[in-house]
């Protein structure tokens, strides 16, 4: 199969038109990576040239300091950059893959990492944090910190996110991207990038394989 060069940005802004509180502005130079040329008709994009995990130091859900190269290296990883106030796709796609998780074996389910960072930090206390995760997950780390910093994380894995601000209606809301970026456990590459329409289905299909660093 013929292969193209594309900006991660377009990508994500293509799929991001029908978002209302959640959604991805400009990335403002975000790497470019290789996919596949027929991968707009899927829900999982196979990256050519994979993204380096973050060097991100956050707060965790207990208030400790969270590494999340040394914590989630060598371990399948999932990685997702939403708000807990979000009202429509983070708490679905948190719960999509919650429920994809459980079809996994025990052994599974604990090598493989699913992290949440907060786009909305000044909201998202590790307590809030906390709090929300475990109605939907126990086993997830949920991320809280310096939003510049943040910003500045996901811009490297070509995920747009903007200061949080209210509404015409007064609500405050985060606009970020809306990808799931898989990470391999044989090379902490991030090779597979899900938009919002990935379905239960689609993680229940792919997770055994990413847990070994397979493509789906």
């Amino acid at each position: 199969m013929r292969k193209k060069t594309f900006a991660v940005a377009a990508l994500l802004a293509a799929a991001t038109l029908t978002l209302s509180a959640c959604g991805s502005g400009d990335s403002g130079g975000s790497p470019v990576a290789a996919v596949s040329e027929d991968t707009s008709q899927r829900a999982v994009t196979v990256l050519d040239q994979p993204f380096t995990k973050p060097d991100l130091v956050l707060t965790d859900t207990q208030g400790k300091s969270y590494d999340l190269r040394k914590e989630t290296a060598e371990h399948p990883t999932l990685i997702y950059f939403g708000y807990t106030n979000c009202p429509d796709v983070c708490p679905l796609t948190m719960s999509n893959i919650a429920v994809a998780k459980k079809q996994l074996s025990k052994a599974d389910q604990d090598d493989l990492r699913v992290v949440f960072v907060t786009t909305d930090p000044d909201r998202d206390t590790p307590a809030a944090l906390g709090k929300w995760l475990k109605g939907i997950d126990s086993q997830v780390v949920g991320l809280t910190g310096d939003f510049a910093t943040i910003q500045a994380a996901a811009r490297t894995v070509g995920i747009s996110v903007e200061a949080p601000h209210k509404d015409k209606n007064g609500k405050i809301v985060s606009t970020h991207g809306t990808q799931v970026i898989a990470f391999s456990p044989k090379t902490d590459g991030g090779y597979l990038l899900y938009n919002e329409d990935a379905t239960v289905d689609d993680y229940t299909k792919d997770l055994p394989k990413i847990v070994k660093g397979q493509n789906p």
